[in-house]
């Protein structure tokens, strides 16, 4: 089994920052691409930012020059910097990752974290 734990939300001004971690255990040959999403109350979930093994990266237009997100392969961990954060980035954050449980499977499994809430308040 793979877990994604996520960590790193919080309460943060408008204008401030967050930094949100997302760390991936459990069974895993390797982990192709990985990304956030987030779901704000009575809302689809939805793309915030994605990266893939070799580090190209996509984000949401309202995200974009204000969230950076990177990932360290060697610790099977994502991160998402989010700057100038404002209140409409309130919403629950999940983790994504397709990981290949292991050398024998060929094909990757999509995983889900349990989420992290992020509210931007003053």
């Amino acid at each position: 089994q793979v877990q994604l734990v996520e960590s790193g939300g919080g309460l943060a001004q408008p204008g401030g920052s967050l930094r949100l971690s997302c760390a991936a255990s459990g069974s895993i040959f390797g982990i192709n691409d990985m990304g956030w999403y987030r779901q704000a109350p009575g809302k689809q979930r939805e793309l915030v930012a994605r990266i893939t093994s070799g580090g190209i990266t996509n984000f949401a237009d309202s995200v974009k020059g204000r969230f950076t997100i990177s990932r360290d392969n060697a610790k099977n961990t994502m991160y998402l910097q989010m700057n100038s954060l404002k209140p409409e980035d309130t919403a629950v954050y999940y983790c994504n990752a397709d990981v290949r449980p292991s050398f024998f499977r060929y094909s990757y499994t999509n995983y889900w974290g349990q989420g992290t809430q992020v509210t931007v308040s003053s």
